[in-house]
């Protein structure tokens, strides 16, 4: 081959290499310009109630955010959290919020026992009951000013709206008054309620929570910044009382009494237990022969009690 032809072959090289380059480039250019062929994702069907899907960064109407970012109401997978509020605010986890251990609590209708209140706070309580209470003054643990019986010496249950009590002021003033009138000259700052025993005989449980409640409702009234604690009837030594009244009785009127107290926001004192043996009567020495009424240290075990359960 001669040297003209030579050069004519390299030439024709030289270009068909210049030409397959020139192709590669173009190719490499559409390749990259195209996503790299990769196939396009399929198309996700829209959900039935319009919420977003799962995996997907978008706002509640199925709009993607301008900036990709997750919206506040959504988890980092995009879902919508069920337990998120109608504003999408994720709701606060109280399992995880600390309660401070001097947090205050709601008070029991119950009084739990407490410190020793002493006699300061035994001197602000007025009770107002039956002949059970009557022995507060009879014996001269209280003075006549904080115990609040008809002259008779008792008070039924089912009468407390017609009877009157003989009620002592603390200046020594001596009048008759309905129960209503005391709590409303005198409007004690504590006052207990020791009334049932002359009625679990004779009243069934409706119509003993209805005397029960509407003598605390009248107290209230008459009264609306007196605390109010109803005290439990106290136990009796069944063998000596009459088949009327009796430990299973005083137990049922008990309750009835505790059930008013919740439902009208007053409290309990639960002084029977106080009072009772292992057998379930009242404590023998503590009985003044009838085996209902309770001897002076009855009555100073009952103080003690009231006053280390203060109401609270």
């Amino acid at each position: 081959m001669n040297s003209r032809s030579r050069e004519g072959f390299y030439l024709l090289w030289t270009i068909a290499i210049l030409v397959c380059l020139a192709a590669c480039l173009f190719l490499l250019a559409y390749v990259s310009f195209t996503g790299g062929g990769k196939a396009p994702a399929a198309e996700q069907p829209p959900a039935s109630d319009g919420a977003a899907l799962p995996g997907d960064a978008a706002t509640a109407d199925g709009t993607q955010p301008a900036d990709g970012a997750v919206p506040a109401d959504m988890t980092q997978d995009g879902a919508i959290p069920a337990e998120a509020g109608q504003d999408g605010a994720f709701p606060v986890d109280v399992t995880d919020v600390p309660v401070p251990t001097d947090a205050p609590q709601a008070a029991s209708t119950v009084l739990a026992e407490t410190a020793d209140l002493g006699q300061e706070y035994q001197d602000k309580l007025v009770f107002l009951g039956d002949s059970t209470t009557y022995g507060l003054m009879t014996y001269g643990v209280l003075p006549s000013y904080q115990v609040w019986v008809p002259a008779s010496g008792t008070l039924s249950l089912f009468n407390w709206e017609i009877e009157t009590i003989d009620y002592y002021g603390r200046d020594g003033s001596n009048q008759t008054l309905s129960i209503a009138d005391c709590a409303a000259t005198a409007q004690p700052e504590y006052l207990v309620i020791t009334l049932g025993i002359n009625g679990i005989s004779i009243l069934n449980e409706t119509q003993f929570k209805d005397y029960y409640r509407r003598l605390v409702q009248a107290i209230q009234t008459a009264s609306p910044n007196t605390r109010i604690m109803c005290q439990s009837i106290y136990p009796v030594i069944d063998s000596m009382t009459s088949s009327d009244i009796k430990n299973d009785k005083v137990d049922a009127a008990n309750s009835w009494i505790l059930s008013v107290a919740e439902e009208l926001g007053v409290r309990y004192l639960n002084t029977h237990d106080a009072l009772l043996d292992s057998s379930g009567n009242l404590i023998a020495e503590l009985n003044s022969g009838d085996g209902i009424h309770v001897t002076p240290q009855g009555y100073d075990r009952i103080l003690e009690y009231i006053r280390t359960h203060g109401y609270q």
